[in-house]
């Protein structure tokens, strides 16, 4: 798989979990049922095993125990996934979906989610939440459970998220006296201070350097359509906007860049671009993300296309229950003891908290890391990271709420066809429509 897609799937809506389990094969049907002991057992689909979901089944029987959690995954952890294995995953649950047999709580990862709630196959859970008055909704970063609410519901609840960030050299742009408001740029804006960095380094007599280096234009391409996916796309009405004018400018913008060198694919030196995308996938990543990549790193908004957005965030391993469940209110419980301070706190959780007080707690535990000296970048050296840093770090994760609900056969599309533009093979035009057929088709399937 391409290398662009890779980084796609990773930084734009991330499919990749952790999950766990005590038995494999996938689904089974659940009926209400007591152990010998008593116990109702709710079951967990998983995708795959791991150590979290151990720890979180010990927890959370230990503190319902008349409850038995009983979870399946259909891969243990650090088995690798074939691409016919995954299909064959996908086949097998979305089949136990349909037909009534699945667990009682579904991670939902690469499933057809759209399809379940037309079909009414998911728990709607606006009630749950609003009405269990144990949940710490202050503490809770709402708006990004808001940004997942389909149809007007809560279908799903994630154990964490992760970051779409971008990072420019702070020192460089500050050298160049370049004031970058990254709250309204957008990639006409990009391409200005681009340019002027560029112009300001070849005249100081320094290295060849530019805005994004070691990345492919069908890479950049499909980052800008994940950032902007309801620009070009609307999975509702099954309608998509790729032969539109704005797409085909937003092709010839791209290639102008690569044209005029301030974006370039070819390995550059270490420091070569004045700008990097990044996935943070947790608040020590905001230190090694960015430390590692410029000594004095400034954090920022990506530039957009259309109207200014936030930043975007994606969801990791989402769970919902079925609607047809003869347990749902202890699945409920399950899904309350998810966004508890308990759960939230284990070590092995993925992602960056849902609870803004968890996410503070371990920036501050960070932060005096740093200030004793005590806390090592990848490399060994020890992290020059300053007040002001940590402060917007936590800015940076409490406004974090932006949601773009890719639709993941949708993005190599682009890249596969867009190819053949930037390689100069076809026009802009006969590109733009072959995606547009290509995706209305997929769409209408």
């Amino acid at each position: 798989m391409k290398k662009w897609l890779w980084l796609i799937f990773a930084a734009a809506f991330m499919i990749t979990t952790t999950a766990c389990s005590s038995s494999g094969g996938g689904e089974g049907e659940s009926t209400k049922k007591q152990n010998r002991d008593g116990k109702t057992v709710v079951t967990l689909s998983l995708r795959t095993s791991g150590p979290f979901y151990e720890t979180l089944k010990k927890k959370f029987e230990e503190k319902y125990p008349d409850i038995e959690l009983d979870i399946k995954s259909y891969k243990n952890a650090g088995e690798s996934w074939g691409a016919d294995e995954y299909e064959k995953y996908i086949k097998t649950t979305n089949a136990a979906m349909l037909s009534g047999k699945s667990a009682d709580i579904i991670e939902l990862s690469g499933l057809p989610i759209d399809d379940y709630i037309g079909k009414k196959l998911l728990l709607n859970m606006n009630d749950n939440f609003e009405q269990d008055q144990a949940l710490n909704k202050n503490d809770m970063q709402i708006k990004i459970l808001e940004s997942l609410n389909k149809n007007g519901g809560m279908y799903r609840i994630p154990s964490g998220f992760g970051i779409a960030g971008f990072v420019g050299d702070g020192e460089a742009i500050k050298s160049a006296g370049v004031n970058i408001d990254d709250k309204s740029w957008n990639w006409n804006t990009f391409e200005k201070i681009s340019k002027q960095l560029i112009r300001q380094t070849a005249n100081s007599s320094q290295k060849q350097r530019y805005a994004v280096a070691n990345v492919p234009p069908d890479m950049i391409l499909g980052e800008m359509v994940v950032d902007n996916y309801a620009q070009f796309v609307d999975d509702g009405a099954k309608k998509a906007k790729f032969d539109s004018p704005e797409f085909v400018e937003l092709m010839q913008q791209i290639r102008s860049m690569y044209d005029e060198k301030i974006m370039t694919s070819e390995q550059a030196d270490m420091g070569g671009s004045f700008f990097t995308s990044i996935s943070f996938m947790s608040p020590k990543d905001l230190i090694d993300g960015l430390y590692s990549t410029y000594e004095s790193p400034a954090l920022l908004q990506k530039p957009h296309t259309g109207q200014a957005q936030g930043t975007r965030i994606f969801p990791l391993t989402e769970f919902a229950i079925r609607a047809s469940s003869p347990v749902k209110d202890k699945a409920w419980k399950f899904i309350f003891f998810l966004l508890s301070d308990e759960a939230q706190s284990l070590q092995d959780r993925e992602g960056f908290s849902l609870l803004s007080s968890m996410n503070d707690k371990k920036l501050n535990e960070l932060h005096e890391q740093v200030k004793s000296g005590t806390y090592k970048l990848p490399d060994g050296k020890a992290a020059q990271v300053s007040d002001e840093a940590f402060a917007k770090f936590k800015q940076y994760v409490h406004s974090a709420d932006q949601y773009v609900d890719v639709n993941g056969k949708i993005i190599p599309i682009i890249g596969e066809e867009s190819a053949a533009f930037f390689n100069g093979q076809k026009s802009a035009e006969e590109v733009a429509k072959l995606i547009q057929n290509r995706v209305t088709t997929y769409l209408n399937e």
